[in-house]
């Protein structure tokens, strides 16, 4: 397949072999009938409304709305709110794109609001998805092949119909085209197929991992085949695109504002799995260079809600009249129940931090318990895991299932693997504290670096030189005091800010020594090892492999990890991957909170149940000022 600039494709044409996956509009009319008269892979298998990893659902066919949801929530009003770290790949800054599930530009976030997917999950199960655009889905007896279900009621934004035609360009066009968080995870797709309107059949190579086909069915938007024939989706655009979901794109300048549009009849709307949902008729994004413009808008009542980030600013500044006199709320809610992480990754591909001792040394220079104390006031909780605050987490000495997996891997690993797991030591708080100090110092003469001048060097004469990457000039106060312990052990450091454009496209094409990122996996995360970790994304531009891991102890475990067939199989299979990827020293890291701060001025209402994988704003909330 040439891609979308390819015109006059009919919805009969074979499109030809993308990843080894054949991709085709349409079955043949034999293998259509077969499937579709009940017999074939899938002989009497029933139809499901929803599926889970492990089987389980908590809501029956016959629910009629989410339990964290009011279902007679009002309609109307605006939500006026700034990106914050919770995005993930999306800049917090700007925006240049509408096009967010390609590489290049930078995208607003929220753009799913706009798109439907074939399921959606259940924000108060791990990992629990019920239908959508489709109604039901039949899995065959091996689990390698998925007939959906598609609702003939499904429409875009123009009121044309929206098909399984649609979906199958959809998903193909992402494994083709699409950010690597789909190329990487879509490549064990082998067929996708429109049988017919209403057919989609999806077939698995066999070596997928349980969570594949619930990812995809839950994460790919839909889009409308026709408008790709005469847009490039390889490509940033500012073309809104034609689009099904409960809102559309409204008004909106380049990098300073976007707003989405309730959807009036949006033809889903009393779906149970709809019923409660999309309850503002404005939700609008306000993007600012500086964190402080963003703060002032808010207390002028410009921003109407806003999750902070920022403790110092959360203990002294919410002190202004709006919240003196009530107008203004300051509020605690509970974290998400989901395998989290934050830190600085150091990028292993350059070679002066290939040495996993070099990598040690950076991660003792950073005096947590002095920032903490001194600039968080005390509001953060160190974590050394990547699946912090989850059953996923490694801690003490392997056992059990989690040993059986290292032992296969034994002499590749450090014998210090089956010990206890590695945690960040903890410092005196005195913002250089000598006895990590002396130690780093060791590790780096061990890795080859030699003192002159009160520098390093290797044997071939590189000065060992250390740039923290970062888009926001807060962070220039956060690592000022690390940089001055890196250069106490002879490490020529220093933070350089750069605009978010820059940074961008700095961090896709791994430009950088040091950056931070922060990421809050699946509650039952599967691709996200293959993503974060594995050697296939370690050089493709874009993936979230930031620290360029290669490593092929590192890939047989994830391959253990995606091959679990129970929950327990699961849990010991992600504690042995974090304990080897900590073991590797491949960041530095940060920090955490137990809950979210949130101001917000006086006009919101909301469930009176959080459910325990999700903070849906947005999707739940409602206005009170209609």
């Amino acid at each position: 397949m040439s891609g979308p600039k390819r015109r006059g494709v009919t919805r009969r044409e074979t499109l030809g072999f993308v990843g080894g996956a054949t991709i085709s509009l349409a079955a043949g009319p034999v293998l259509a009938k077969t499937l579709l008269k009940g017999t074939g892979p899938f002989g009497a298998q029933a139809e499901r409304h929803g599926l889970s990893i492990f089987g389980d659902l908590k809501y029956g066919p016959d629910f009629t709305h989410f339990d964290y949801v009011n279902p007679d929530a009002p309609k109307g009003g605006k939500l006026a709110l700034q990106p914050g770290s919770w995005l993930h790949n999306q800049n917090p800054q700007t925006f240049n794109t509408l096009n967010g599930y390609v590489t290049k530009g930078d995208a607003p976030p929220r753009l799913e609001l706009i798109f439907d997917t074939l399921m959606a999950s259940a924000y108060d199960e791990p990992d629990a998805i019920y239908g959508l655009l489709a109604k039901s889905v039949q899995v065959s007896e091996d689990g390698n092949s998925f007939l959906f279900h598609l609702r003939p009621e499904a429409r875009f934004h123009d009121g044309s119909r929206l098909t399984a035609y649609d979906a199958a360009f959809s998903i193909s066009i992402l494994k083709q085209d699409g950010h690597p968080d789909f190329t990487q995870s879509y490549k064990k797709i082998s067929k996708i197929e429109a049988l017919s309107n209403t057919h989609l059949l999806i077939e698995l190579d066999g070596t997928q991992s349980r969570a594949l086909i619930l990812e995809m069915a839950a994460n790919a938007p839909i889009f409308s085949q026709k408008f790709y024939e005469t847009q490039d989706f390889s490509t940033s655009s500012l073309t809104p695109p034609l689009a099904s979901g409960p809102y559309k794109i409204g008004r909106f300048e380049q990098g300073r504002y976007l707003e989405y549009e309730r959807v009036e009849d949006y033809w889903a709307r009393d779906l149970p799995i709809a019923k409660g949902h999309a309850n503002f008729d404005v939700i609008r994004v306000d993007f600012f260079r500086e964190r402080q413009t963003g703060f002032e808008a808010f207390k002028k009542g410009e921003v109407t809600f806003r999750e902070e980030f920022t403790s110092k600013t959360w203990a002294t500044e919410y002190e202004f009249p709006a919240v003196t006199d009530g107008r203004v709320k300051k509020m605690l809610f509970p974290s998400e129940k989901l395998p989290s992480f934050q830190g600085n990754f150091i990028n292993a591909r350059r070679s002066k931090f290939a040495d996993v001792r070099t990598r040690e040394a950076l991660g003792l220079c950073f005096d947590f318990e002095w920032v903490n104390q001194n600039l968080f006031f005390g509001a953060y909780a160190r974590l050394g895991s990547f699946v912090e605050g989850s059953v996923y987490k490694a801690n003490g000495v392997p056992q059990g299932r989690e040993l059986a997996l290292l032992e296969q891997h034994r002499d590749q690993l450090p014998a210090s693997i089956f010990g206890e797991v590695f945690v960040p030591p903890v410092s005196d708080g005195s913002g250089r504290d000598r006895s990590l100090l002396k130690k780093a110092t060791v590790l780096l003469a061990q890795a080859g670096w030699k003192r002159r001048d009160s520098k390093l060097y290797n044997d071939a004469g590189e000065q060992l030189t250390m740039e923290i990457l970062v888009r926001a000039s807060i962070f220039e106060r956060v690592y000022g005091k690390y940089v001055e312990s890196l250069r106490a052990v002879g490490i020529e450091a220093n933070i350089r800010l750069v605009d978010p454009a820059q940074y961008q496209a700095r961090i896709s094409d791994y430009d950088f020594d040091m950056s931070g990122h922060a990421l809050s996996l699946n509650a039952t995360p599967f691709s996200s090892a293959d993503i974060l970790f594995s050697s296939g994304s370690a050089n493709t531009p874009g993936t979230r492999n930031w620290a360029g891991i290669n490593d092929p102890v590192v890939d047989a475990l994830i391959g253990n990890v995606e091959a679990a067939k129970t929950r327990e199989e699961h849990q010991a299979a992600w504690q042995a991957l974090d304990r080897v990827v900590r073991a590797g020293h491949y960041w530095v890291p940060g920090w955490y909170a137990d809950n979210h701060r949130i101001a917000m001025w006086d006009q919101f209402g909301w469930p009176e149940k959080k459910p325990d994988y999700y903070f849906p704003v947005e999707t739940t909330w409602w206005s009170t000022s209609t």
